[in-house]
């Protein structure tokens, strides 16, 4: 991809650290000397300003005093959290169990109407069977020793799957043929998977693309990720969970997508394919 998701949050902490470079600047103060208006040794305002070291709140608070800004504190403790909720490790979304998880992004599902999805991985969330959903969130609560609300987590996802046909909604799918051809649980569930992808293509609002496994392409596959309209990105790591809001980086994943997009297989030519790997399955 154009720029990797941890380089993504690292210089969200350069701007934010910049910036408060831009302050002390401005204000004709030096690194020494912001520092005895702070009441903190100079080696901190080093790490402040070089993004070595986070800033509190209460760090931002007594620069911009310092500096005769104050008024520039509430903006810039604002993009601190921004920066801060970038990233969640799967560990601190999921500690209250999966189902959770799964309603926590209700609220952002119910106020986007175009949905954008490439995974390398899996079956996107939005068009998953009842049983490859099962099997993927139950192989998550083992690997991750989850408490085991598999069952309740299932359900909502579920309930979530019913924006598909909700008025004045479109969702543009697309996965790597290698997402065909494997994945949680066994055959029955894959050839469930598969013609269930089939059905949900036909949908007039809902495009199904397929990039087919070929020597020489162009774009090497990525992390999965979300857009949702043209606010937000949601990155899947294998780490972490990756919130993207800045309009320059959110237009770089819609490149990317509209690539994948160019890359892939849709309509008769991605059905055949599904149906070649369903008889593979057989």
């Amino acid at each position: 991809m154009a720029g990797s998701p941890s380089s993504s949050v690292q210089k969200a902490r350069k701007d934010l650290a910049d910036r408060l470079g831009e302050i002390r600047r401005d204000a004709g103060l030096s690194g020494r000397d912001l520092a005895a208006a702070m009441g903190c040794y100079p080696s901190k305002i080093s790490r402040l300003q070089n993004a070595t070291t986070p800033p509190s709140a209460g760090d931002i608070r007594a620069w911009c005093e310092a500096c005769g800004a104050a008024d520039q504190a509430a903006d810039l403790v604002q993009s601190l959290h921004a920066v801060e909720g970038m990233f969640i490790e799967w560990r601190r979304m999921e500690r209250a169990g999966l189902r959770r998880a799964q309603e926590a992004r209700l609220p952002l599902y119910a106020c986007t109407r175009h949905f954008r999805a490439y995974s390398s991985w899996l079956v996107p969330g939005l068009i998953q069977t009842r049983a490859y959903t099962t099997a993927t969130l139950r192989e998550i609560q083992r690997r991750r020793g989850l408490p085991d609300d598999v069952d309740e987590a299932v359900e909502a996802r579920v309930e979530r799957q019913q924006l598909l046909y909700a008025p004045n909604r479109t969702f543009a799918f697309v996965v790597e043929e290698s997402v065909l051809r494997s994945g949680p649980g066994d055959a029955e569930v894959m050839v469930g998977q598969l013609g269930h992808l089939i059905a949900v293509g036909s949908l007039p609002n809902v495009s199904v693309g397929v990039v087919p496994m070929r020597a020489g392409r162009s774009r090497w596959a990525a992390e999965g990720f979300w857009i949702y309209d043209s606010a937000q990105v949601n990155v899947e790591l294998v780490s972490g969970y990756l919130t993207i809001t800045q309009a320059s980086e959110v237009a770089m994943y819609a490149d990317t997508f509209a690539q994948f997009v160019d890359l892939a297989l849709y309509g008769a030519d991605a059905r055949a394919l599904m149906a070649e790997v369903l008889r593979s399955l057989g």
